[in-house]
């Protein structure tokens, strides 16, 4: 077997695309990384809008990282000092701008940034302009409309509270509600209340409370800040979250001068995390002497009712005829017994009368009566068919006769 060495194989020609592309026959990356350079430099400048951080200067360039204020999500963008100078002071972390810039890959590191050719600063009013903007729009859906807000349970057992993760609204609403009613229970999902994870967290902690059968009201608290601070309580994911709860929602940012979007949407807005405090749960030292003057009232409304009604009563007794009510009765008696005399002596007369009456007719009936004639001796004939004979044409010799005497009927025959 020979061992000496192998000429190398030909080297096979690179894939012209990345599809042809195999684990056999693969790109290196000095291929692959200026063909993505070349891919980015040809797209076009864009303007991009963001959240200033880590700004830093290294001799006459400006490098910053370009934010986006909802979500977490950021670019790296260069910018030349003369860029940045023109807008003064206002260009510091935190600031909003408006970015004209063209994408960069550098192949050597593989990063991808942005050259930044003009900067503009995002003023409070555009902001204002677009916040008014959603607010007129989420207005004409009616997610404001009064008729959607709902009433506060008077004593929840359970209180949703989204707060920061750190701050003095969290403390402020549980220590002033406990004062307030000591058997009342929190729910809390602490979140961050700034930057671009307020949003999202904020939102899944409402829908997360809203969830719980126990939470009966959801506080959103947070303890005041700058308006850019407030921001997240004006976007239109965390407004449309807090619309769609079904739980009862209070809004307690705790501002005075500016009025964040969730605020008109809520069913409560507080003006502080304590007021909030206030306003979920009763006072239980104010109920309790609430419902101590209230059952003095009612003791004193039905102590003036029995007594109204014991002088009436005493009054209507007063009078003769419940103090003697039988003078009525006696007067009324007296009468009847009267009246019922009368009537049974004029009952008798008309008795007597009627009998004499009577008598009289029977004695004229019984005189006429063809009965007395028969009883005087005489008799009534009657043929078979009923006809009376009054004369002895009107019989036959061997006619049935009927001969009615006062003691009764005889039959007879003619011959």
């Amino acid at each position: 077997m020979s061992t000496e060495p192998q000429p190398p194989a030909a080297r096979l020609p690179l894939p012209l695309r990345a599809a042809e592309t195999t684990p056999e026959r693969p790109w290196p990356v000095r291929h692959l990384a200026p063909k993505i350079a070349d891919y980015i430099a040809r797209m076009p400048p864009v303007w991009v809008e963001g959240q200033v951080l880590n700004l830093k200067r290294w001799n006459t360039m400006y490098f910053l990282t370009l934010r986006d204020t909802d979500l977490d999500m950021s670019l790296s963008v260069t910018a030349p000092a003369a860029a940045v100078r023109r807008l003064g002071d206002g260009v510091a972390d935190g600031a909003h701008v408006v970015v004209h810039a063209s994408p960069r890959f550098h192949a050597k590191k593989g990063d991808l940034s942005f050259q930044a050719d003009d900067l503009r600063l995002v003023g409070l009013g555009e902001l204002l302009a677009r916040i008014e903007h959603l607010k007129g729009v989420l207005a004409a859906e009616g997610l404001f409309d009064p008729s959607r807000k709902r009433p506060l349970p008077f004593l929840p057992a359970v209180v949703g509270l989204v707060c920061a993760q750190q701050g003095d609204a969290e403390h402020d609403v549980v220590s002033n509600a406990r004062a307030r009613w000591p058997g009342v229970r929190f729910e809390i999902r602490r979140v961050t209340v700034q930057g671009p994870r307020a949003v999202p967290e904020v939102s899944a902690a409402i829908a997360d409370l809203d969830a719980d059968p126990h939470v009966e009201v959801v506080v959103v608290a947070r303890g005041g800040g700058s308006f850019e601070d407030l921001l997240p309580f004006s976007n239109e994911t965390l407004v449309r979250a807090a619309a769609a709860c079904r739980t009862p929602l209070v809004s307690a940012i705790g501002h005075h001068m500016d009025t964040p979007l969730l605020d008109l949407v809520a069913d409560l807005r507080a003006s502080t995390p304590t007021d909030a405090a206030k306003r979920v749960v009763p006072d239980v030292t104010e109920e309790r002497a609430r419902v101590l003057q209230l059952r003095q009232r009612s003791r004193g409304a039905l102590v003036h009712r029995l007594t109204r009604e014991q002088a009436g009563l005493d009054h209507w007794r007063s009078r003769p005829v419940l103090a003697y009510p039988a003078t009525l009765v006696d007067a009324r008696e007296t009468r009847v017994h009267v009246l019922r005399d009368s009537a049974r002596r004029a009952l008798q007369t008309a008795l007597a009368h009627g009998r004499a009456e009577v008598a009289g007719l029977a004695a004229q009936v019984r005189a006429l009566s063809p009965a007395a004639t028969l009883e005087r001796g005489y008799a009534v004939v009657q043929r078979a068919d009923g006809h009376v004979v009054r004369d002895p044409a009107d019989v036959e010799a061997g006619d049935r006769l009927r001969v009615r005497v006062a003691g009764g009927e005889l039959g007879a025959e003619v011959v």
